[in-house]
């Protein structure tokens, strides 16, 4: 599963840009400025940055990042439009997008960044007798070696458990992000999806050890 390491200070380009790139299957680690950025940028495939940020600029915080970590692709984003600007963004950035862009532009240049780099995603993750490859969105039983086929929100709320890994997350979270909408209390829209979820991944969905439920909380995927 590809991680992207997001680093934008506005609350509401951040939020939509972080839950399109999970809908997609990337693993999105969002921070509001560059505080730590280059401890972060040590566990991500490549790394999403805006110039205007507190602090050190965009500019500055891409510079120390290319130097210490020289092969995890950067991709500029800015409202800046002129020629000086993206020439200095793109004398270290791999990449430089201007606001405001469309979510799949977006999606277009990560991937064309991470097949340069090298970092496909495709490897494998093993889970009891799962073994799920992210890169290629397939899930298959490695005891008979038939592919598991999941629904669009199964797929989706699988996913994202998987992104998130060892995590509690609480119902309002997953349905939030999935569905895109605020979650209402009562519903049971996500309960009824994760039960037929359970009957297609589980050995004994009566007693699921993939997804567990945390009583009173929501679900969590142990790796």
């Amino acid at each position: 599963m590809r991680r992207l390491l997001y680093i934008e200070d506005d609350n509401e380009i951040g939020s939509w840009v972080a839950r399109d790139l999970e809908r997609r299957g990337y693993a999105v680690d969002w921070l509001k400025s560059g505080e730590g950025a280059p401890e972060r940028a040590k566990e991500a495939d490549l790394v999403i940055l805006d110039v205007m940020l507190p602090g050190l600029d965009g500019f500055t915080i891409g510079q120390r990042l290319k130097k210490e970590l020289p092969e995890t692709p950067i991709l500029m984003l800015s409202a800046r439009t002129s020629v000086d600007d993206k020439l200095q963004g793109l004398q270290f950035a791999d990449d430089y997008l201007t606001k405001p862009f469309h979510p799949d532009e977006l999606a277009a240049r990560l991937e064309v960044l991470l097949r340069r780099y090298g970092r496909t995603g495709s490897a494998e993750l093993t889970l009891g007798h799962l073994t799920v490859v992210p890169g290629e969105n397939r899930i298959v039983d490695s005891r008979t070696g038939d592919e598991i086929m999941l629904t669009g929100k199964q797929h989706q709320i699988f996913m994202y458990l998987l992104r998130h890994p060892n995590r509690i997350l609480t119902k309002e979270q997953i349905y939030e992000a999935v569905w895109g909408e605020p979650y209402l209390e009562g519903d049971k829209t996500l309960m009824v999806h994760i039960r037929y979820l359970r009957e297609k991944i589980e050995i004994d969905p009566g007693s699921p050890t993939i997804v567990e439920t945390i009583r009173g909380i929501g679900y969590r995927v142990k790796l």
